[in-house]
């Protein structure tokens, strides 16, 4: 297989190796700590540890071993499929499907539906369990997700997402009226320091953090925003938005206790994407209309 190179640059200096060689490549940080074990990556030319921190300048190089064996299974689910061609498709996940198996939801997931819509022809560098996955978006968020079917797109679009060429912008409906009708939120964000099951503001162990945000509607005690990611961390505009006290309407985690059942969840949407084909370079964009949990929230509080 061939070589890759990379030459780390900010905002990589400072990172953990197996995090920014996730990143990098587009795939987990579970799959980036297997090369590493396998001595399929080298820094500076020499074997290195995952916890090593990086430094500008730094080289790394690595072949990446054969993908691990399916454990995953195909099921027959339907898909909302928006686009597809030889390279990739995009989805427009529904509210409550899980992107990819994890403990707690072993199947019923996205991939698994994708296992069989693609017959297996997905990517194999997201590993055993993210097979086609660039990048994902919560259970209870809807929208579009990019999904490549060879190495070579995943790899391309990966590079997009790190260099911040690939288009995210979604729509939520966030507490209270906002002060400004836009604004930006630059904060790192890394796990809570009392649960490690949620996500934080935080200067400890944390990554660079930026969402964009501005208003569309003024509602009754809620404002519909648009959020555009500079960068994709866990749980990032509900993490940002209720760091500056407006939290998702029906965040059942970073929102009020009292929680609003008729949402089922958070009321986030990511409603557009926008990337450069792989292949041939072409851009590409595709939009997704409010599916009717959002609208009908909408219309109750205008």
């Amino acid at each position: 297989m061939d070589r890759e190179e990379y030459r780390i640059e900010p905002p990589w200096a400072g990172e953990r190796l197996d995090s920014a060689l996730a990143a990098l490549c587009g795939v987990a940080r579970t799959e980036a700590q297997r090369w590493l074990s396998a001595g399929a990556v080298q820094l500076n030319e020499r074997p290195a540890k995952g916890s090593v921190r990086l430094k500008e300048g730094d080289r790394l190089s690595l072949v990446r071993p054969e993908p691990v064996e399916w454990q995953v299974g195909p099921e027959e689910i339907p898909l909302n499929i928006v686009y597809e061609d030889a390279a990739l498709l995009v989805v427009n996940k529904p509210k409550g499907m899980v992107v990819h198996p994890a403990p707690g939801n072993p199947s019923g997931t996205l991939v698994n539906a994708l296992l069989w819509h693609c017959r297996g022809e997905l990517s194999g560098i997201g590993g055993v369990v993210r097979p086609g996955i660039v990048h994902r978006i919560d259970k209870d968020t809807s929208g579009l997700l990019a999904v490549a079917k060879t190495d070579a797109a995943h790899r391309s679009l990966a590079e997009q997402i790190a260099s911040h060429r690939f288009l995210r912008e979604y729509r939520a409906v966030v507490y209270g009226a906002l002060k400004t009708p836009e604004g930006t939120v630059e904060a790192p964000i890394g796990r809570h320091p009392a649960d490690r099951k949620r996500m934080a503001v935080t200067e400890k162990n944390a990554k660079p953090a930026c969402t964009h945000y501005r208003l569309v509607e003024p509602l009754r005690g809620f404002s519909h925003i648009a959020c555009r990611l500079e960068t994709g961390r866990t749980h990032q505009i509900r993490v940002h938005m209720a760091y500056i006290g407006h939290p998702v309407a029906g965040d059942p985690v970073y929102g009020p206790k009292k929680v609003i059942a008729a949402l089922g969840g958070q009321c986030l949407h990511a409603k557009t994407l926008g990337f450069l084909h792989p292949l041939t370079g072409e851009e590409l964009r595709f939009d997704s209309p409010l599916p009717d949990y959002f609208t009908g929230f909408l219309r109750k509080n205008q």
